[in-house]
């Protein structure tokens, strides 16, 4: 377990020194990977370059050190600053990702400036001050990107550099406007002016963990704004909690899951800013649980390096602007590292999770979760607004996601197998799957889900969702304008026969068992039947069957209903 402070040191030393042979001539980029991205391909090795920063920012501040990594990110400021060096990051452009990773620089040089101004003379700070100036006279996406320019202005502001004011107050009035209450926010706006519909890890891991940077180092000259960003978090946390299972760890649900323990940050940042929530200990003990249990997890290449991927190495769940740096930024929940040494948190004895209710609705969020059997369970209402990025449907829209079993996403949707539609009712339609993608009605009580949505043209399902002791119940009217088939699929389970699978299937009833876990899907007429999922769809396991009564859909309208009951092998 990871409890003292040199735990949480050494395992950021065991994280970061794997970089070390990589970083470039100049030390101004790092380069691990040969994947692409959505932006420039020299963009991908400053990425790689700052995103340690969310590591080593609060390892220095809190008096810690890594093999001359102070010396490496020293050198990699200044020539990647200085307009004449062959390393120069370069002039930036309206919504570009050099944008996301200037903030890394902002929170070094308000909790490090010892180790990324100080030590500059004064025209390489002039280079620095003036390279992260950019940041202000470029457009921005109207969502958590905001904060990356109040990080950056406030951060050049506290080691006495040029900054602007005016960009400080207008991205904090945008962010105010993102904020929908109970201690939640949108994660921004579309550009009708709405709030974009998913609520996804981006609430605590971006607009939180940034608004508690704020509040602690602006506590002094903006209290006002200060404290009430803690109120808000304190609030959030009352929810947030409920994604987490007892052992650690988090529910898979939305996008950018390659950040990984990132899912944890938003608890380090309450520590350091001292949010009234939680007892330090029951902090502790999550963010213990949570990170060990990561660390057990195939992550990491055979090099040490972080890959893309989730429990293991997956390109296929990631996201367009996902290169090989990108999975750094879950070093920002070694923001305790920035805690003094004398902190309580350090002398707290870990605990475990407090006593939470079995079923809560979170309706800020649009969803329902369920604690049970060691186990969180999502039940969203399947809402989300598309930029167009990978898997949408697949990352938002399932019925159910499980910190146990995770969820899959395709590979194509030409069959079955390619499609994985596990916690899905999946329409089979001239060869091809249709899913939920997005809801027409909803309808959140305190015992179920109900919502109103269309896999196709010609096609309208009402769904409700009703969380059971071992379960839940799916109830389905499906009205379509043409005979076709539908699965209806339980939780994927890992297929290793090194890990005891079996398969089982009864008339209406299909079973998946491994030594670990079970998952039945029953239903009250149709036939049972398991999927074999093709390699790598699933975020848990590499290998998985999914559980699914097929049901023949007549024209018209029909009612189906079918169970899904899970287990922990004993």
């Amino acid at each position: 377990m990871y409890e003292t402070k040199s735990d949480w040191q050494n395992l950021l030393g065991d994280i970061l020194l794997p970089l070390k042979p990589h970083y470039s001539a100049g030390s101004s980029r790092l380069l691990i990977g040969s994947s692409g991205a959505s932006y420039e391909q020299d963009t991908i090795g400053i990425e790689a370059f700052a995103r340690p920063l969310w590591g080593l920012a609060p390892l220095w501040a809190g008096g810690g050190s890594l093999d001359k990594f102070d010396e490496i990110y020293r050198r990699g400021i200044i020539s990647g600053t200085d307009p004449k060096s062959d390393e120069y990051w370069g002039v930036i452009h309206d919504f570009d990702q050099r944008m996301v990773e200037m903030a890394a620089f902002g929170y070094a040089l308000l909790l490090a400036p010892d180790k990324v101004w100080e030590p500059l003379s004064n025209g390489e700070r002039t280079n620095f001050n003036n390279w992260l100036l950019q940041i202000n006279d470029y457009k921005s996406h109207d969502n958590n990107w905001k904060f990356f320019a109040v990080i950056v202005n406030i951060g050049l502001a506290s080691v006495g550099g040029e900054y602007s004011r005016e960009t400080i107050d207008f991205c904090l009035k945008e962010i105010e406007s993102y904020y929908i209450g109970d201690g939640w926010y949108s994660d921004g706006k579309n550009g009708d002016g709405e709030y974009y519909g998913a609520r996804d890890y981006y609430i605590s891991f971006a607009i939180h963990f940034y608004s508690l940077i704020y509040a602690k180092v602006m506590a002094g000259s903006d209290k006002e704004r200060s404290d009430l960003f803690k109120e808000r978090a304190a609030r959030f946390a009352e929810d947030f909690i409920y994604w987490f299972a007892p052992d650690g760890r988090a529910v898979p649900f939305g996008r950018s899951m390659t950040y990984r323990f990132a899912q944890a940050a938003f608890w380090s940042a309450c520590v350091y800013a001292d949010v009234d929530v939680f007892s330090h200990g029951v902090i502790k003990g999550l963010l213990a649980r949570h990170i060990d249990d990561w660390m057990k997890a195939p992550i990491f290449d055979n090099g040490g390096v972080l890959t893309i991927g989730y429990r293991y190495q997956n390109l296929n769940m990631s996201e367009s602007y996902n290169a090989p740096g990108s999975p750094y930024w879950a070093l920002k929940t070694f923001m305790i590292l920035a805690l003094p040494d004398d902190h309580p948190f350090w002398s707290a004895e870990a605990l475990a999770m407090p006593a939470l209710k079995p079923l809560k609705t979170l309706p800020r969020a649009d969803m329902m979760v369920q604690q049970r059997d060691g186990e969180s369970v999502i039940y969203p209402v399947g809402k989300y607004s598309s930029p167009g990025l990978a898997h949408y449907a697949e990352k938002y829209s399932k019925f159910a996601y499980s910190s146990r079993f995770g969820f899959s996403v395709p590979r194509s949707c030409r069959a079955l197998r390619e499609a994985a539609p596990d916690s899905m009712l999946a329409f089979e339609i001239d060869g091809y799957i249709y899913v939920r993608r997005g809801i027409e009605e909803e309808k959140i009580t305190d015992h179920s889900v109900t919502t109103v949505w269309s896999p196709i043209r010609g096609i309208t399902v009402c769904t409700e969702i009703i969380p059971t002791d071992n379960g839940h119940m799916r109830r389905h009217r499906i009205t379509s304008e043409f005979m076709c088939r539908a699965y209806d699929c339980g939780f994927a389970l890992s297929r290793d026969v090194g890990q005891g699978f079996r398969q089982r299937i009864d008339g209406s009833a299909a079973a998946v068992i491994n030594q670990s876990y079970k998952c039945v899907a029953r239903g009250k007429s149709g036939v049972g039947t398991v999927i074999k999922a093709f390699p790598n769809t699933n975020f848990m396991e590499p290998e998985t069957s999914i559980p699914a009564v097929c049901y023949d859909i007549p024209k018209g309208v029909c009612e189906i209903e079918t169970i899904i009951q899970t287990e922990k092998i004993k």
